[in-house]
């Protein structure tokens, strides 16, 4: 039996665009645009994320255009 967290898809993008909500648009390396939140553990230890950051997103199969920002990379 599969559960949720095996059947999402992890891709890398860039922040474009800092929406109000903790809502983001991100660029993704296929040149798609989707609208991301942040996760949870993320909004829980205050980690930031500005335009220009290079964020890993989780994806549903089912809803492409949304996603959830689980982890922001350093540069």
């Amino acid at each position: 039996m599969a559960t949720q967290k095996d059947e999402s898809i992890t891709v890398e993008g860039v922040v474009t665009r800092v929406m109000p909500a903790t809502m983001y648009k991100v660029k993704l390396g296929n040149g798609a645009e989707i609208l991301a939140h942040i996760s949870g553990k993320m909004r829980k230890h205050f980690i930031k994320i500005t335009v220009g950051d290079r964020v890993q997103v989780e994806m549903s199969p089912y809803d492409l255009t949304k996603g959830r920002i689980t982890f922001r990379h350093r540069d």
